[in-house]
C-alpha cells in the first residue's frame, strides 16, 4: 500500500501533541461500523482516518461492529464490511464487536443503578419524547425516576430474564431533566428486544442503547482517540459521563469532524438501502451505487479512493465535495496502469473497397502512450472495420475534422481512409459506409505528404469480440432538499445505459476488474458479476475528460 503520510489537520494536532507530552504512549483508533447495510464512501474518509493516522504514530487500530440492534443487523452486512477494509488496504489490530462486551455492559449498568444513576422506566417511546422538552423549555421527570435502587434491580434483572414484552420497560439513566443538552435528558440506557442477534443467539432480550455502548467499547479496548463526525459533537458529554459513571479504567476522548458529502450522491445508509429494497438498483454493489462495492465493481481502485480521502481533508465544518473530485483521482490512478484499446460502443461498417479481399495485415500499436513500459501490440486491419457512429456525419457542420462524404482522416495506427459512399437501408438510416484508403499513409512508416485533421479509432471486423458496454450517470440529481419525497424524486431514470459493441478480439481473456482505456470513451473495468468465460461485460469507470481540477 502507499505509504504517504496524513496530511495535518485539527486531529493530527491534537495526536502530535498527546503522544510528545506523554498523555498517549500508544495512539489506538477504531472504525465503528453499525452492521446494518453496506458501507459507502463517506465511511471510507472515516476509515482512511482512523487506520492510517494511527500507523503515522505506529499505534493500532480495531474494526468493531456496534452490534447493538439485531432487528437491523445481519452477518452478510458483517462479512461485507470486512471485505470492504481489507480491501482499502487497511489492516485491523483486532476484531471486535459490541456483543463481546454485552455481559460487562449490563455489570456497568448494575454499578449505575447501585450509584443511583440509573432507573428502570414504564413509560411508552412516545411519552418519554414527549416528556423530554425542548431546547427552551426542561423536561419532565418520570413517575418511576425515584424508585429505589433494590427494586430497579430486581426489574432490570427481570427485564434480561425476558419476563416483560417489547417496549414495556426501559432502563434510563438519571442525570438532568433540566439539563441544556438535550441527550443528558435521562436517555435511554436499554431497551427490551425479543430478537434473535446474529452473534449472541436468543442470550439476551435487552440491548444497549448506542449512546451508552459505544463509549464503553472504547473504554473496554482502551481507544485513546475516538474519531466521529459532527453530529455526535453534542453527544460527547454524554459520552463522558458514560465513561466517569461506570467507572472505566481507561478513560477514552471523542473528537468530531466533519462528515464527507459530496455532489449528486446518496449518503444515507438508510437511503441507500431503501433503493436496494425497492430494487431501484441492482443490489448494494450496483456501480451506480456510492457504496465501497458498488464503487469497486465499477472498476475503482483503492489508491484512487484513499488519495481522494486524504485531499478532501479533515475539517470541523461541513460542506460538499464535487463528485468529479473522485473521478479526478482514478483517473490520475489509472492514467498509467490501464492498457489503451479500441473499442466500438455504436458500431458503423467500413468497407475499404480498394484493399485486398480475404487479406489481413497486423499492425503495431503501443499499449499505453505514456508508460512505453507496458509494450506493443499486433491489431489486425482488413476490407472490413467498424467505426463509432458518431464519427461519421453525412451533413457535417464547420469545423467538423471526421468522417464524411469526400473528406479524409486517419485510422488510428493504421491509414488514411477516404469516404466515397453512404450505403442506407430501406427506412434512410446509414448501414454502411465504402471507403478507400492510401497505402502510402501507413502510421509509423514516416508518411510526410498531406495532412488530415482527424484522427478516429476503429476494430477490424473480422477480429472483434461482441460486448456489452454498461455507461453510467449520477443515480439522482444534485438538490438542497433532502426531505424523502424530494429524494426519490432525484432518482435519475437515465443512470445506466446498456450498449451492444465491440473490442479488440484479444480482450476475450479479460478477467473481472482487469482495466483498459478505450479511446475516447474512457477507462472501463469487466464486471465480476454479468461476465462469462471468454464474454466481458465492461463497466465504464469514468470518462476520460473532465472540466474539474484539484
Amino acid at each position: 500500500m502507499d505509504q504517504l503520510l496524513v496530511a495535518t489537520n485539527f486531529i493530527k494536532n491534537i495526536v502530535t501533541e498527546d503522544v510528545a507530552s506523554g498523555a498517549v504512549h500508544e495512539v489506538i483508533t477504531r472504525f465503528p461500523p453499525e452492521p446494518n447495510g453496506y458501507l459507502h464512501i463517506g465511511h471510507a474518509k472515516s476509515i482512511c482516518l482512523n487506520f492510517e493516522l494511527a500507523d503515522e504514530f505506529h499505534g493500532k487500530t480495531n474494526l468493531r461492529f456496534d452490534d447493538t440492534n439485531p432487528l437491523k443487523e445481519d452477518i452478510e452486512y458483517v462479512d461485507a464490511i470486512k471485505a470492504d477494509v481489507a480491501w482499502l488496504g487497511f489492516h485491523w489490530d483486532k476484531l471486535c464487536f459490541a456483543s463481546d462486551y454485552f455481559e460487562e455492559m449490563y455489570h456497568r449498568a448494575q454499578i449505575l443503578i447501585k450509584k443511583g444513576k440509573a432507573y428502570v422506566c414504564d413509560l411508552s417511546a412516545d411519552q418519554i419524547r414527549e416528556m423530554r422538552g425542548t431546547l427552551t423549555e426542561p423536561g419532565v421527570e418520570s413517575p418511576y425516576r425515584n424508585r429505589s435502587i433494590e427494586e430497579n434491580l430486581s426489574l432490570f434483572e427481570d427485564m434480561r430474564n425476558g419476563l416483560f414484552p417489547d417496549g414495556s420497560k426501559v432502563l434510563r439513566a438519571s442525570i438532568n431533566m433540566s439539563s441544556p443538552n438535550l441527550n443528558m435528558r435521562d436517555p435511554v440506557l436499554y431497551r427490551i428486544a425479543h430478537a434473535h442477534h446474529h452473534r449472541t443467539g436468543d442470550d439476551w432480550c435487552i440491548y444497549p442503547m448506542y449512546d451508552y455502548a459505544h463509549p464503553l467499547e472504547d473504554a473496554i479496548e482502551g481507544v485513546t482517540h475516538s474519531l466521529c463526525t459532527l453530529e455526535f459533537a453534542d453527544h460527547r458529554l454524554l459520552y463522558d459521563w458514560v465513561v466517569s459513571e461506570c467507572e472505566m479504567k481507561s478513560v477514552p476522548h471523542q473528537y468530531e469532524f466533519a462528515r464527507l458529502n459530496m455532489t449528486n450522491t446518496v449518503m444515507s445508509k438508510r437511503k441507500l438501502k431503501q433503493l436496494v429494497d425497492e430494487s431501484i438498483v441492482d443490489g448494494w454493489d450496483d456501480p451506480r451505487m456510492p457504496t465501497i462495492s458498488g464503487l469497486r465493481r465499477r472498476g475503482y481502485t483503492p489508491e484512487s479512493i484513499r488519495t481522494f480521502a486524504r485531499e478532501i481533508g479533515v475539517a470541523k465544518n461541513n460542506s460538499r465535495v464535487d463528485e468529479r473530485m473522485l473521478e479526478h483521482f482514478v483517473r490520475e490512478d489509472l492514467k498509467l496502469k490501464a492498457m489503451r484499446t479500441m473499442a466500438i460502443l455504436r458500431p458503423l461498417k467500413v468497407v475499404i473497397t480498394n484493399y485486398p479481399e480475404n487479406q489481413t495485415e497486423w499492425l503495431e500499436a503501443e499499449n499505453n502512450s505514456e508508460n512505453p513500459e507496458m509494450g506493443t501490440r499486433q491489431i489486425p486491419f482488413s476490407r472490413e472495420l467498424y467505426i463509432e457512429y458518431d464519427d461519421f456525419m453525412e451533413n457535417p457542420p464547420a469545423k467538423y475534422f471526421r468522417l464524411f462524404p469526400g473528406n479524409e482522416v486517419r485510422l488510428k495506427h493504421a491509414y488514411f481512409i477516404r469516404c466515397d459512399e453512404v450505403i442506407k437501408d430501406e427506412h434512410g438510416m446509414i448501414r454502411e459506409l465504402h471507403c478507400t484508403y492510401d497505402p502510402e499513409t501507413k502510421s509509423g512508416s514516416g508518411f510526410t505528404g498531406r495532412k488530415v485533421k482527424g484522427t478516429i479509432h476503429w476494430v477490424d471486423a473480422g477480429h472483434v469480440l461482441p460486448v456489452q458496454f454498461r455507461l453510467f450517470e449520477p443515480l439522482v440529481d444534485t438538490t438542497e432538499d433532502d426531505s424523502e419525497d424530494a429524494f426519490l424524486h432525484r432518482i435519475n431514470a437515465q443512470s445506466l445505459q446498456i450498449l451492444q459493441g465491440f473490442v479488440e478480439e484479444q480482450l476475450c481473456d479479460a478477467v473481472p476488474y482487469d482495466k483498459f482505456q478505450f479511446f475516447r470513451h474512457g477507462y472501463f473495468s469487466v464486471d465480476p458479476k454479468l461476465s462469462l468465460p471468454k464474454h466481458p461485460v465492461f463497466n465504464r469507470v469514468v470518462s476520460l475528460k473532465s472540466s474539474f481540477s484539484v
